[in-house]
């Protein structure tokens, strides 16, 4: 069972989205102001520097176009927005708490994080987290500016998934990288252990994701699309066990939970998820000995069998393209090599029980 300070975090986590997208018309009548000084006067709690910060990333567009922040808007313009939430403004203080750092320069740093660690503080949960390990190893970093650096975040990855993800460590990569995430530019590809065979070797999962009404701790999918939102996962075999198999999927868009529920929702979820029912035998033999080794399984790996293997990314500032892989965790390594070995021998000992 979850502690309650987790399903607070998760429920927390889960409710805030990582950019704000906004689109305004111009009204007639209205004066040729520079953007940035419309855009202050129209947006609650937006700073100008915020503003001009979009625009020299590229996140404000008017009728389609990217623009400079001194450009004077004109009537009927359509002017849209993108911005990263800003910080919470609550007191998050830095831990030490260790760090497998990828890559790192003044601009962005790439963490492999580990299966445990929740990203980012949250109602009922403001310690223990990657920000309060990042405020930590960032003590003494400086912002162009002077200010001191601060983690920036433009995506997230689950509480219980492992793998690469990227935080932005000033406001212009932040701007430009949320972009790219806003834009599905950048390629994100996991690995994930799922119960079942696939009849094809690739394919893709298309279906709307939202809160699931009768319960929301977890998402689902709408297939008409009446309610949440447009998502799309590209799923690829690497490794067939039988009972479960091995897919590399790669995201076009990042929505809570999307793999996980995805993969429910095609009838394979994800093994030992508990949130979507990977967590009990749902593909199989009756036998004892079969039984045995699910649970033996369950126990070398207590979550679910998700890593976020890779992500490549055209770096903010520098214009060049980066791609960082990974390990598969040793939990999850563990259980598709057990998984490896019993599909070898499945046949003999089912003959044998």
């Amino acid at each position: 069972m979850k502690e309650n300070d987790e399903i607070l975090e998760e429920v927390t986590e889960e409710r805030d989205e990582m950019y704000e997208h906004f689109r305004f018309t111009v009204d007639p009548g209205t004066e040729l102001l520079r953007m940035d000084r419309y855009l202050t006067n129209l947006m609650a709690n937006t700073s100008r520097n915020r503003v001009q910060q979009a625009a020299k990333a590229g996140c404000i567009l008017v009728n389609g176009k990217p623009e400079k922040s001194n450009y004077r808007v004109h009537p009927r313009d359509v002017i849209t927005i993108l911005l990263p939430h800003p910080p919470r403004e609550i007191e998050i203080n830095p831990e030490n708490i260790p760090l497998d750092i990828v890559y790192e320069d003044n601009d962005v740093i790439v963490i492999n994080k580990p299966a445990g660690l929740v990203v980012h503080p949250a109602f009922g949960n403001f310690t223990g987290t990657l920000v309060n390990a990042l405020l930590w190893h960032f003590q003494g970093q400086k912002t162009a500016d002077g200010e001191d650096v601060k983690p920036l975040l433009v995506h997230r990855i689950d509480k219980n998934t492992s793998g690469i993800m990227i935080v932005a460590k000033s406001e212009i990569a932040q701007m430009k990288l949320a972009a790219n995430f806003f834009e599905h530019s950048i390629d994100r590809r996991y690995r994930a252990l799922v119960w079942g065979d696939f009849k094809e070797d690739e394919g893709t999962i298309v279906g709307n994701v939202g809160r699931n009404p009768k319960d929301r701790l977890v998402m689902t999918v709408f297939p008409d699309g009446e309610a949440g939102k447009h998502a799309v996962t590209h799923y690829k075999v690497i490794e067939r066990f039988g009972y479960v198999t091995l897919v590399e999927c790669r995201l076009e868009t990042g929505r809570t939970h999307q793999i996980r529920v995805h993969m429910k929702y095609a009838g394979h979820p994800l093994f030992s998820d508990e949130s979507y029912g990977g967590n009990e035998i749902i593909k199989g033999t009756t036998f004892t000995k079969y039984k045995q080794f699910i649970n033996n399984c369950f126990k070398i790996l207590p979550r679910q069998a998700l890593h976020a293997k890779s992500l490549g990314f055209v770096h903010p500032v520098t214009g060049k393209y980066m791609l960082f892989d990974s390990e598969l965790p040793a939990d999850m390594a563990e259980a598709i090599e057990k998984w490896r070995n019993y599909a070898k021998h499945k046949q003999y000992e089912e003959e044998e029980s």
